[in-house]
């Protein structure tokens, strides 16, 4: 990355100020739209090195200390690689503190546009700024045993459950350490995690990777919500920073246990293959009735645009629900989960085609919630039993990751925990 002058930064007051402006991801299946809404470059009310038309795309850069780590609330990038390590035999704490050392430097470093120190740079992205790059850390529930460091698991680590609709490739599944890398230029992005991946030999290695696409800023010509590879708009209802009660879903409190985890919050990632062909082969009408939206706007089956809220007991003129009793909405709906809801990050992915001709391709299905048990689980199990939408998707890759407060300056992630 180059270092020939300052990058100017979006800090997390302005991003999280920009939340009111539109919708994010949404549905329980995933999320093919922003986390939170992202100015455009031609916003007038953007600042930033070059004037009043804001960074430049290259430029942007989310700064990576803080109380929470990036790559929750900020805005989507267009770019996922999301990869899980296993600690290599003999790594224990003091080695595995080490490398929590090392990656947290690299990804500041990074997150700046700047060469991540101790480290030859391979100048893959050379010639390009920090284009917005997160870089966030979660510990499986493995990891505790092998740092010994059993007894401080938390409690909400505990395994998923298994649900009737999983398809799970265990190789592909969990893992003792979690990277999700994201930026807005592809080449930034695998070169983030190449870097970690080289500064990882010897004490971790990748159990799994995935990556995974959304659609680029500045696609539109306007903010919108984007849409999954079955063309619907996907991510409306996702909790905002603006809710009243936000922080209390997504993030774990400062009075919550264990203490280490005070400002983190709980990941759950799957991999999710829609069933593309089949898919494709519906009517108009049934791919509505069973998302329970418009495919041309996104706006409920119960009337309005798509921001307004789904009304779940609107009849049609003949008595029948005017959305369907299994359609997705409904089933995933916090007031169909005794409220329970999470923070959505989804990626669409495409890795080629199945050897009957069908697309392995669908979505990277990321959330975070302060507690897992009241979040994820609850819905997913509701989805299961009843959402007509689980016909045309397989899942077939699953972790869960407790993903630690943010790093002080002078600091790494997980401190808290393996100096505690």
């Amino acid at each position: 990355m180059s270092t020939d002058a300052p990058r100017p930064q979006l800090t997390r007051r302005r991003l999280l100020g920009a939340a009111g402006a539109g919708g994010a991801a949404g549905l329980a299946l995933g999320a093919g739209g922003y986390a939170l809404a992202r100015p455009p470059a031609s916003d007038p009310g953007a600042t930033g090195a070059t004037g009043a038309a804001g960074p430049a795309l290259g430029a942007a850069s989310v700064p990576f200390h803080g109380t929470h780590q990036a790559g929750i609330v900020e805005p989507m990038q267009s770019s996922l690689h999301a990869t899980a390590f296993d600690l290599t035999p003999g790594t224990g704490r003091p080695g595995l503190a080490a490398l929590l050392k090392r990656w947290s430097a690299a990804a500041a470093a990074m997150a700046e546009g700047r060469t991540p120190p101790g480290l030859t740079d391979d100048q893959v992205a050379l010639d390009a700024g920090p284009s917005s790059l997160t870089v966030t850390f979660g510990f499986g529930a493995s990891v505790f045993a092998k740092a010994g460091l059993a007894a401080r698991q938390p409690a909400a680590l505990a395994p998923l459950p298994a649900f009737p609709e999983d398809r799970l490739d265990r190789a592909r599944s969990d893992g003792d350490l979690w990277v999700q890398v994201c930026a807005d230029d592809p080449l930034v992005a695998f070169h983030a995690m190449r870097t970690l991946q080289r500064l990882a030999v010897g004490q971790a290695a990748p159990r799994w990777q995935m990556t995974g696409f959304s659609r680029a800023p500045g696609a539109t010509a306007r903010p919108m919500t984007g849409r999954n590879l079955m063309g619907q708009i996907d991510g409306t209802n996702n909790p905002k920073p603006t809710d009243a009660d936000f922080a209390g879903r997504v993030l774990v409190p400062a009075s919550g246990q264990p203490a280490w985890m005070a400002g983190g919050s709980y990941a759950v990632f799957r991999r999710i293959r829609m069933l593309l062909d089949v898919w494709d082969q519906q009517s108009g009408e049934l791919q509505e009735r069973t998302i329970g939206r418009r495919k041309r706007d996104g706006a409920p089956l119960s009337g309005g645009t798509e921001t307004t809220p789904v009304d779940l007991a609107k009849q049609n003129p003949d008595g029948s629900l005017a959305v369907p009793g299994d359609a997705h909405v409904r089933v995933a709906a916090p007031a169909s989960n005794q409220g329970a809801a999470m923070l959505r990050r989804g990626y669409s992915y495409h890795d080629g085609f199945r050897p009957d001709g069908a697309p392995d391709a669908g979505l990277l299905f990321v959330c975070f919630q302060a507690d897992p048990m009241t979040g994820f689980v609850p819905v997913q199990r509701k989805l299961a039993r009843g959402d007509a939408l689980s016909r045309f998707v397989v899942h077939e890759s699953s972790g869960l990751f407790a993903v630690p407060g943010g790093a002080a300056a002078d600091g790494y992630v997980g401190q808290a925990l393996l100096e505690g």
